[in-house]
C-alpha cells in the first residue's frame, strides 16, 4: 500500500514520539498531576512536540488539538488530535499498555488513525486511512463475522466509572451475561484486538477523544462499528464508547439502553 502525504507525516509522526519514548521508558521519570488529576510527564510533553513539529512542517495550514499543548489553528479544514502518551499511568508504573495516538480530522469527520504501541511486544502500530483499508504491523487486518452474542468476546474499560450508577451497571450487566466471554484488556490493546478480529465487543466510559479518535478509524476500516453510548458517531465531546465487530452493534446499544447515567 502507498502511503498518502497525511498517512505518511502520521507514520513518521509516530516514529519520532517512539524515539522519546524510548528514551525516557522506565527512567523514574518525575510526574506531576495536572488539574484534571491525571499524571504527566516530560515524555508526555517532549513526545508530543516531536509528533507536532513533524506534522506542522509537513502541513503549516492545518490544526492541531493535543493533549499536552491544547489547540492551534483550531478552525483549520483539517484538524491532528494527538494523546502523545495514552496510558500515561501505565508508562510511570514501567508496564507496556500505553500508546501514541494520531488521528486526522477533516471538516469534522474523523478520516485517518495511527495506534503506535513501541514498548508493547516487539512493537505494536495499526493505521488507517478512510476507504482503504486497516493494517496491524503492514498486515491488512478484518474484523469477525461473529453476529450471536452468546459467541463473543466482550472486554470493558474503565469498569470504575461504569458502576457508579446501579442501574447502568445493572445493564452493563446483562451485557455480561449475554455474551460467551467477559475480559478488561483495556487502553489501545482491546482495540487492536477488535479490529483484527479476535474479539467483538469494547464498552467503554471517561473517555476523551484524543484517546479513541485514531482507534475508531482503524475499527471501521476494518469493518466494524464505533458510536457513543447513544448511538451518536463520535465528535470531541464524546465520552463513551461501543465499539464491535459492527453485526452487534445493534445489540450491544439495546442492551445497555443509553446508559447516560455513566457518562462521566
Amino acid at each position: 500500500m502507498s502511503h498518502s502525504p497525511y498517512l505518511a507525516a502520521a507514520i513518521e509522526a509516530a516514529r519520532a514520539g517512539e524515539e522519546v519514548i524510548r528514551k525516557y521508558y522506565q527512567s523514574n521519570l518525575a510526574i506531576t498531576v495536572k488539574a484534571d488529576r491525571t499524571p504527566v510527564t516530560v515524555a508526555d510533553v517532549e513526545t508530543e512536540q516531536a509528533i507536532k513539529g513533524v506534522l506542522t512542517t509537513a502541513f503549516p495550514e492545518h490544526g492541531f488539538f493535543g493533549e499536552e499543548t491544547g489547540r492551534s489553528n483550531a478552525d483549520s479544514e483539517y484538524l491532528w488530535l494527538v494523546d502523545p502518551i495514552d496510558g500515561t499511568k501505565s508508562f510511570v508504573r514501567e508496564y507496556p499498555f500505553f500508546s501514541t495516538q494520531i488521528a486526522l480530522m477533516h471538516r469534522g469527520e474523523l478520516v485517518l488513525g495511527v495506534s503506535n504501541a513501541p514498548m508493547f511486544g516487539d512493537g505494536e502500530m495499526a493505521y488507517a486511512e478512510r476507504g482503504y483499508g486497516s493494517f496491524l504491523n503492514g498486515s491488512r487486518i478484518r474484523v469477525s463475522d461473529f453476529d450471536a452474542l452468546d459467541a463473543a468476546t466482550l472486554s470493558l474499560g474503565n469498569i470504575k466509572t461504569l458502576t457508579k450508577d446501579a442501574g447502568c451497571w445493572t445493564r452493563i450487566g446483562e451485557l455480561i451475561r449475554s455474551v460467551s466471554r467477559i475480559r478488561g484488556f483495556g487502553d489501545f490493546y482491546h482495540y487492536h484486538l477488535l479490529a483484527s478480529g479476535k474479539i467483538e465487543l469494547i464498552v467503554e466510559s471517561d473517555v476523551n477523544i484524543l484517546d479513541v479518535a485514531a482507534l475508531s478509524v482503524i475499527i471501521g476500516e476494518a469493518g466494524g462499528t464505533v458510536t457513543q453510548f447513544d448511538g451518536r458517531p463520535l465528535d470531541l465531546d464524546a465520552t463513551t464508547i461501543v465499539a464491535s465487530n459492527g453485526r452487534l452493534h445493534g445489540a450491544a446499544l439495546d442492551a445497555i439502553g443509553g446508559c447516560r447515567a455513566c457518562v462521566s
